[in-house]
């Protein structure tokens, strides 16, 4: 049997007998293993001294020092620790009582709570348990069909693996050799936009058959009002912030009335003032960074050199100074001034970079090696010149300015609405959603934040996750000695899993290589002729087939892999085409016979509740998953405007 055909028998077979239940990172190195003795074999040498093995090695010491893989135990713990330390309970129960009065208001509530938690946790498994067991019985026994419940349970339960940060982005980058920063920032608005998209069918469908998702009753819709809140909307006013203003202005009235034995403190008054201006604080915390980012830190970057060269060419006698730069020897550090003139530099800058490198550099300099002095320096015044005047970001846009203008009204009038409807019964809902919600939101944009906006890297990222983690569980006194073990022991053995099938699919994919598979199969697809459209459909449309009988991971570590070398012939972008993988391995998680995330929830339900009713409840959610992805490729700003505007 001749090399590709070796090739071709190890795919076929991987996918034999991970089907059959072998473990899927021994099976990769095993069969990498076995096809690899056999490439290597020479008759010739001891058995021992077979390649084979040596490659085995090199492959597993690349793992170990791969650093993209250093976040994935830190997110994983930070997951596993929220979700030993049960904070979802009163997160459920806040933000079902501010959806109260919304169409299908449960099904709302279980979406957005699944994407919040699946944002923090990253883990399809724990979100899908931890919604099935909170809302899979409150929602028939509401009234809401039950194939409907387990629709939206498992469909928001899988956002957590395409929303940032998620373990799966992890490892399409250390597969692809793509930045992690770059494909958070690129799967950001696709993953929030498909849950807007299973919102709008949410809100849709029970406006269309109330039948189906009958409104709440009357006492579920009320939130309860604790006696000294009522006590200071009596002596003051109905709604709660003037009374509150008034309250700490003029406390007299409020401390008089001790309701219930409840002491009212001064400082307690101010601590809800404070609380009910979270709101106001919020949107002007948002729409302050977004001002601070946009007008003031990114044209920084990019005027700060101007500023610097403008400067430089005013002063006197600059430039009788900057020519004999290149002169004064190349040692001075790396100021750009003495490289340009010079041949070497060029060709040194592009061995050390490769290809990737701009044209520019090694075509600027002039052929001739004998060129004089002053010439080359002003070649590299010119140089320095067209990179000061190029800067990476563009100026602002006045679009920017009045836009910003009106969302800045719009927010105002939205929080004055806001304000004055809010009684006391308002009030509680919004101390109960700031104590639930506020932390989860605060560590999950932090950690966010601080990636995206290139303070830290993703592994220290996922180190501030998971120290906020346990003082989010701490505070919230349900963290244990025994949960924290299990939380620590579930982090290792998924890390583990992670790690060893890292191992497994880098032999895998070296030896199948080698034996000539992966060219076999790009002379396959180049044969066709086949147009990037075409060639985009063929990949999603097979990574969709292969989601039915295998998990995300077998499909990223080992067949992902196969299209990538295939990408710049089709001058397809590599987030574009990981973000719509992401986007695709959802479907997978939706599609039956082996759809994780329907098993994940019949293992909480009800007994009545059977795997025919969960399946047939996931299947509007998987066309809607088609949906966005066409939505993807129609727009591709969708994906990739938040990367370049970042990055670049």
């Amino acid at each position: 049997m001749s090399d590709p055909a070796l090739g071709l028998s190890m795919l076929g077979l991987i996918v034999v007998v991970i089907m059959l239940g072998f473990p899927t990172a021994f099976t990769l190195m095993g069969l990498g293993m076995f096809f690899g003795f056999i490439a290597f074999y020479d008759p010739a040498s001891p058995w021992l001294d077979n390649k084979v093995f040596d490659l085995m090695v090199q492959r597993a010491f690349g793992a170990m020092t791969n650093e993209t893989l250093l976040s994935i135990p830190l997110f994983v713990l930070m997951g596993y620790v929220m979700e030993r330390g049960a904070l979802v309970d009163k997160m459920f129960h806040s933000v079902q009582l501010a959806f109260r009065r919304v169409p299908g208001s449960l099904a709302v509530t279980t979406l957005i709570v699944c994407t919040f938690w699946g944002i923090a946790s990253g883990l399809v498994g724990a979100v899908v348990v931890l919604m099935g067991v909170i809302a899979m019985r409150p929602m028939p026994n509401g009234g809401s069909d039950t194939r409907r419940a387990a629709g939206v349970i498992t469909a928001g339960g899988t956002l957590g693996i395409l929303i940032p940060p998620s373990v799966m982005i992890i490892v399409y980058a250390a597969v692809a050799g793509q930045s992690v920063v770059k494909l958070y920032a690129a799967a950001m608005f696709p993953g929030f936009f498909l849950a807007f998209l299973y919102l709008v069918y949410v809100i849709g469908w029970a406006m269309l058959q109330p039948k189906v998702a009958p409104k709440l009753s009357p006492d579920k819709q009320r939130a309860p009002i604790t006696p000294w809140v009522a006590h200071i909307a009596q002596s003051y006013s109905p709604r709660m912030l003037p009374a509150l203003f008034a309250a700490v202005v003029s406390p007299a009235r409020a401390l008089r009335g001790a309701a219930e034995g409840v002491r009212i403190t001064w400082w307690m008054l101010l601590r809800s003032l404070l609380t009910s201006l979270v709101p106001l604080t919020l949107a002007a915390a948002t729409l302050g960074s977004v001002w601070w980012y946009v007008t003031i830190y990114s044209q920084k970057d990019a005027n700060g050199p101007v500023a610097e060269q403008q400067a430089t060419q005013k002063t006197p006698g600059a430039t009788a100074t900057l020519p004999e730069a290149p002169s004064s020897a190349s040692s001075e550090s790396g100021t750009g001034l003495a490289e340009p003139p010079t041949d070497d530099a060029p060709k040194e800058a592009g061995s050390d970079s490769g290809l990737q490198e701009p044209p520019g550099g090694v075509e600027e300099p002039p052929g001739s090696e004998t060129a004089a002095a002053p010439p080359a320096a002003e070649g590299g015044l010119q140089q320095l010149g067209e990179a000061v005047e190029a800067p990476k970001t563009a100026a602002v846009p006045e679009a920017f300015y009045t836009g910003f203008l009106l969302a800045s009204l719009f927010t105002l009038a939205l929080l004055g609405w806001y304000y004055w409807r809010m009684d006391a019964e308002q009030f509680e809902i919004l101390r109960m959603l700031v104590s639930s919600v506020m932390p989860l939101a605060t560590l999950t944009l932090v950690v966010l934040g601080v990636i995206l906006f290139g303070i830290t890297t993703a592994t220290e990222s996922a180190a501030v996750g998971a120290a906020g983690a346990f003082l989010m569980a701490w505070q919230a006194g349900t963290l244990d000695f025994k949960k924290t073990k299990e939380a620590v022991f579930l982090t290792l053995k998924t890390t583990s899993m992670v790690c060893w099938l890292f191992v497994g699919s880098a032999l895998f994919s070296a030896v199948f290589a080698l034996l000539g598979g992966q060219r076999i199969i790009e002379e396959w697809v180049l044969g066709m002729n086949l147009s990037p459209l075409q060639f985009l459909l063929l990949s999603q449309a097979i990574i969709f087939i292969l989601g039915w009988p295998l998990e995300w991971t077998e499909i990223i570590v080992i067949f992902v892999p196969i299209f990538l070398p295939l990408l710049a012939h089709f001058q397809i972008d590599p987030l574009l085409f990981g973000v719509l993988v992401f986007v695709n391995l959802q479907a997978a998680f939706l599609s039956p016979p082996v759809a994780m995330s329907a098993f994940y929830l019949k293992g909480v339900s009800p007994s009545h509740v059977t795997i025919n009713q969960i399946f047939a409840g996931m299947m509007p959610y998987m066309l809607i998953v088609i949906l966005c992805m066409v939505f993807m490729y129609i727009w591709p700003g969708l994906t990739l405007w938040l990367p370049q505007y970042l990055y670049g």
